[in-house]
């Protein structure tokens, strides 16, 4: 329990003094009109009031992630601790910061245009198309999860696909609707509920004083698997929200289109990140209790591993809302990535999105490679674990890409000194996800021996560091040149 309480208390000091400086380098002006303010259209760029854009903000980057993604790494062991609390403080909360108040600065652009400006045209084009196929991962993995735990935890004599065509038909009316409409209005509502499942969990702490892990007890890997997860890269590409997420870059451009002043940044995406990562250290330390408890636990997958929890620790009224509170987190991601895949694609082709003709017609395609998708990974026998896995190392080289950018427009917009805010967590983000690609049997890793793996990756990481430094030492003296003409 006193590692719990010092990573409680590092992600608390993390926000108030971290947070500002990520402020401070960014460089704020509160007195700038924002996209919300000079582009209002009522459908995506609607003016809001912080404290909602807070839980909005939330409810969109947290989804089951900094739960079942969190207890999946918890049972790698007591290193998960480490990553929560590091990761999201140095690289997930700036990743989330500088991406959303880069977009609030260019007219609430989308994250791709945002590579594209900063990384070059072909990242732009390549990052476009990835980016949608993500967004509609993101929306297969988060209609499957509730839809499955609907079917299983209260009508189990009913075809889950009841659930998911119910589940689609929200997804594609919160898709469609004016975002002060639907997501404005239940977010907060889901909001609160998430953040009082975690409360919930640490009142059981202090009733039930479990045995927690500590970190001095060892860093060793505890995984079921460990022979073929080791820690590194698998853990961090298991905690993706909680710590790193790319995912929550694309949430942030929603966000962004409707704050009414760049002060409210560091509370809104610095804030809900933190809060995210208090959110994911407290599942994971709870899953850490049962696993080390229990050796037979350390099978459970991360759902299971939430009914286990909530039924062992809590009143059935309290368990089953905990249950709904798992529920509406998922599904409170899967729209707003869907919505999101929509505004992607609307920019780059360039249609307005005021007319719900035009926003049906990109919905449409959108929802029926979804609704495809959702067969395969229901019908197959292992079909949502194959998903999973891609969404997992998808989500996070997003998260690389966008450092990488955030990196470019620190280096070229603001005291050069400070660039190495972002490029930390980029190179590391690199080699997490390059050596996933080398080490994990879904890739690469049933092929080759693990020394050469990661030998592989660093040379990538390595190579892509200095790519990056001749990029930009070729486009400084561009500038330069362009700068010296008549």
């Amino acid at each position: 329990m006193v590692t719990f309480c010092i990573s409680l208390a590092l992600l608390i000091l993390g926000y108030l003094f971290y947070g500002r400086l990520a402020e401070r380098v960014f460089g704020i002006d509160e007195k700038r009109p924002t996209p919300a303010q000079t582009m209002a259209d009522g459908v995506d760029y609607v003016p809001m009031k912080p404290w909602k854009l807070f839980l909005i903000q939330f409810l969109n980057i947290a989804g089951v992630g900094p739960i079942c993604g969190a207890i999946m790494g918890a049972q790698f062991g007591t290193a998960s601790y480490l990553w929560i609390v590091f990761g999201c403080i140095f690289g997930g909360a700036v990743h989330d910061y500088m991406s959303g108040m880069i977009s609030l600065r260019d007219n609430g652009c989308s994250l791709p245009e945002t590579h594209g400006k900063y990384l070059g045209n072909g990242v732009k084009q390549f990052m476009r198309g990835f980016m949608v196929l993500l967004m509609i991962l993101v929306g297969v993995v988060f209609v499957n999860t509730p839809a499955q735990l609907l079917q299983s935890q209260f009508t189990p004599n009913m075809s889950v696909y009841v659930w998911v065509v119910i589940i689609l038909l929200y997804y594609l009316i919160a898709t469609l609707l004016p975002i002060d409409k639907v997501i404005g209005r239940i977010y907060p509502i889901f909001g609160f509920l998430l953040m009082g499942m975690a409360v919930a969990i640490v009142v059981a702490f202090a009733i039930y004083h479990p045995e927690i892990p500590e970190i001095w007890s060892g860093l060793q890997n505890r995984h079921p698997q460990a022979a073929t997860n080791p820690i590194f890269p698998m853990m961090f590409i298991s905690i993706a929200c909680g710590a790193v997420s790319g995912f929550h870059a694309t949430q942030s451009t929603l966000v962004a289109r409707c704050m009414t002043n760049e002060r409210q940044g560091r509370h809104i995406f610095y804030g809900a990140m933190i809060v995210e990562g208090i959110v994911a250290l407290i599942w994971a330390a709870a899953a850490a209790y049962f696993y080390h408890s229990d050796a037979a636990l350390q099978a459970k997958s991360g759902p299971a591993m939430v009914g286990h929890i909530a039924n062992t620790w809590f009143p059935m009224v309290i368990a089953v809302i905990t249950i709904l509170g798992v529920i509406s987190a998922a599904v409170t991601s899967g729209d707003t990535a869907l919505r999101s895949a929509r505004l992607i694609v609307a920019d780059f082709m360039h249609l307005e999105q005021k007319s719900i003709s035009k926003r049906l017609w990109i919905a449409i395609p959108l929802f029926v490679v979804t609704g495809g998708l959702l067969v395969f990974s229901l019908a197959a026998p292992s079909g949502f674990q194959v998903i999973w896995q891609y969404f997992s190392w998808a989500n996070q080289l997003l998260a690389a890409f966008t450092l990488w950018a955030v990196t470019v427009y620190l280096r070229r917009n603001k005291t050069k000194p400070y660039y190495w805010m972002a490029l930390v967590p980029a190179v590391f983000m690199t080699m997490v996800t390059v050596s996933f690609v080398f080490i994990s049997s879904t890739f690469l890793g049933a092929l080759l021996p693990r020394t050469v793996g990661y030998t592989l990756a660093a040379v990538v990481t390595v190579g892509t560091v200095c790519w990056f430094f001749h990029k930009e030492k070729k486009n400084k003296e561009l500038r330069i040149k362009n700068d010296e003409r008549p």
